[in-house]
């Protein structure tokens, strides 16, 4: 639309453009919206319910499980928006998963004997332990990607696609003749039941989304991180501590991984370490880019990302649907996140 036609648009219609323009999470509601669209129509053809309600009762539990299902993926991304805004990548996501998973399958291990059962843990403080030791540990293995960047002057996708490559490498190679199973009072950290139905994992993702955002709106350190993002010698110049922030940019990211991975072995009972978090960190960064974080830095939001999360999610709901082959489904992720990046081009210039 040139600008003698944009005179002769109703206001209505500029104001919804220039909030298009304007506001990522505007149009990123919307991209959600039609895709909730059109997920519904296709429900709609495919059932085969007699009432409204036998359907909607398919509706509401296809959702569930789609939230249930993702919320492993929107918990990474989370962190994945931080370390975006702040200017970074990390692609190491995927193998941080997998080795806390397998931390905590040995820890507990039920089929050969937990490295605490052998010490004379079990129970539910075995269980406290195995915790607090995974959130540690995915929190370290984070910092280490942070020390390697700030301190190392390693870029961002060097560091993580070393780190990427040593985790998964050791963890199969230690794991490959473990046998693994997991007691039942640790598996009901995510399978607790609410009303019927399995919403843990979706609970867990709301409650840390919510913190997430307090984090990146209410604090020092949520500022710090755009600033270092937008302008990093600024940031420098101005008297904060670069490294320092980024140090623990990629520490929490790797926090909230390992939260990713108790859920996950939690609702699973098990981890397939040959395969598991693998494309995790293409799914975290398009969840991201979708949901109007640039990947230049600098900006974006917790809720684009979240918003970001259900849109991928829907789509792949929506390819599994229709009866697209699985193997073109990363081809459409690719596809997404190209358009995205295009779109965030065009509104900067």
């Amino acid at each position: 639309m040139d600008r003698a036609e944009s005179k002769r648009a109703p206001g209505w219609l500029q104001r919804l453009g220039e909030l298009w323009r304007t506001k990522p999470l505007f149009s990123t509601g919307i991209a959600l919206i039609v895709m909730v669209i059109v997920q519904t129509v296709v429900l709609i053809m495919n059932s085969n319910f007699g009432t409204f309600g036998e359907w909607f009762q398919n509706w509401l539990q296809n959702w569930i499980s789609l939230l249930r299902g993702n919320a492993g993926i929107g918990i990474i991304a989370l962190g994945m928006t931080f370390v975006i805004i702040s200017g970074g990548i990390d692609l190491s996501v995927g193998s941080v998963y997998v080795t806390v998973g397998a931390f905590i399958m040995v820890l507990l291990n039920t089929a050969e004997g937990g490295w605490l059962a052998s010490v004379g843990l079990g129970g539910v403080p075995a269980i406290l332990v195995a915790l607090v030791a995974a959130l540690l540990l995915g929190s370290l293995l984070g910092e280490g990607n942070g020390l390697l960047i700030s301190y190392g002057r390693m870029p961002p996708f060097i560091a993580t696609l070393g780190s990427m490559q040593i985790l998964r490498s050791v963890t199969q190679y230690f794991m490959k003749t473990q046998k693994t199973e997991l007691p039942d009072a640790y598996k009901s950290i995510a399978r607790l039941g609410i009303g019927g139905q399995q919403l843990m994992p979706i609970i867990y993702w709301a409650v840390l989304a919510i913190a997430m955002y307090i984090i990146s709106h209410k604090t020092t350190f949520g500022r710090y991180v755009f600033a270092i993002g937008s302008n990093e010698r600024t940031t420098r110049l101005s008297g904060v501590d670069v490294r320092k922030v980024k140090r623990r940019v990629y520490a929490l990211t790797g926090f909230l991984v390992s939260v990713a991975a108790i859920i996950q072995t939690s609702r699973i009972g098990s981890m397939d370490y040959a395969s598991a978090g693998t494309g995790f960190e293409m799914d975290a960064i398009a969840s991201v880019i979708v949901g109007g974080t640039s990947m230049s830095g600098g900006r974006g939001s917790v809720v684009g990302t979240v918003l970001g999360t259900l849109i991928v999610a829907v789509m792949n709901n929506l390819l599994n649907l229709i009866g697209v082959d699985p193997y073109l489904s990363a081809a459409f992720k690719g596809a997404i996140i190209i358009g995205a990046v295009l779109l965030q081009r065009k509104e900067k210039n």
